[in-house]
C-alpha cells in the first residue's frame, strides 16, 4: 500500500507517518520510485503500536524509541518485551531507584521496607526479583512514604486486601491480552488497555465506595 492507504487505514495523518519515519520509530517502505515507497501489513501493526504508545499512553519519543527496539530485540523474551511496553509509560510521583540506601531520608527507606515486606507476604517473588528498577515500585514506595508521614494507615496488614485485589485485576488484564493472536498486537494492547482501563478502574473504585457508604452508613443502614 502507499502512503495515503496507510494513513487511512490507520487513522494516522501523512504528516505524523512521516515524522514518525524521520524519527526511526516506523521502518521505511519499500522504495518503489525515487519519491514513492510501498508498506505492509507490518508496517500498519507497527504503526497501531506506536499510536498507541504516544498518542494513547503519551510515552516520549525517546521511551517510544526504547520500547520498539525492545520488540526487535529476540533475546527477550515476551513477558520482557511486556514489560518494557508497560514500564515506558508515564507514572505518578517515585522515588528515586535505589531508595532506602544510606544517606536517603528516614521515611523513605521505612516505606521501602513496608513494600518489600508487602512484597513477601503475598508472595510475588518476581516483584522482588526486579525491586527498584521498576517504576512502579518506586512510585510505591513513594506513595507509601506520603501516607506515612501524613498519619494514614499504611501497614503491611492494611496494604495487602490491595495487594490481593491488585493481584485479580493482573489476572482480568493478562485474560484480555490473550484475546489478541500475535505478539506484537498484545504489545499494542498492553499498553493501551493499561492507560484506558485505568479510568475505568478509578471510576468502578469510587461507584464501589458510595455503595459500600450507603450500605454502612446510608439511610436505613442496620435494619
Amino acid at each position: 500500500m502507499r502512503l495515503a492507504e496507510l494513513s487511512t487505514r490507520s487513522g494516522v495523518s501523512t504528516a505524523t507517518i512521516k515524522y514518525y519515519l524521520r524519527e526511526g520509530l516506523l521502518p521505511p517502505g519499500r522504495r518503489v520510485t525515487a519519491t514513492q515507497a510501498e508498506y505492509d501489513e507490518k508496517h500498519l501493526q507497527r504503526l497501531r503500536l506506536v499510536r498507541a504508545l504516544i498518542q494513547v499512553g503519551r510515552v516520549p519519543i525517546a521511551a517510544a524509541r526504547q520500547v520498539l527496539t525492545a520488540l526487535e530485540d529476540e533475546s527477550l523474551d515476551h513477558n520482557s518485551r511486556l514489560g518494557t511496553a508497560v514500564w515506558a509509560l508515564p507514572h505518578g510521583p517515585e522515588s528515586p531507584a535505589g531508595a532506602g540506601a544510606d544517606g536517603d531520608d528516614a521515611d523513605t527507606a521505612a516505606a521501602r521496607r513496608t513494600v518489600d515486606a508487602l512484597l513477601e507476604r503475598v508472595d510475588w517473588e518476581y516483584a522482588q526479583g526486579y525491586g527498584a528498577d521498576a517504576p512502579a515500585y518506586r512510585m510505591l514506595v513513594t506513595a507509601v512514604g506520603t501516607l506515612s508521614r501524613l498519619g494514614y494507615p499504611c501497614s503491611v496488614e492494611d496494604l495487602a486486601p490491595y495487594a490481593r485485589a491488585g493481584r485479580q485485576l493482573a489476572v482480568a488484564d493478562l485474560d484480555l491480552l490473550e484475546r489478541y493472536d500475535s505478539p506484537d498486537e498484545q504489545l499494542e494492547a498492553a499498553v493501551a488497555l493499561t492507560v484506558l482501563y485505568e479510568p475505568v478502574l478509578l471510576a468502578l473504585r469510587r461507584i464501589a465506595q458510595a455503595e459500600e457508604s450507603n450500605r454502612r452508613f446510608g439511610r436505613g443502614a442496620g435494619e
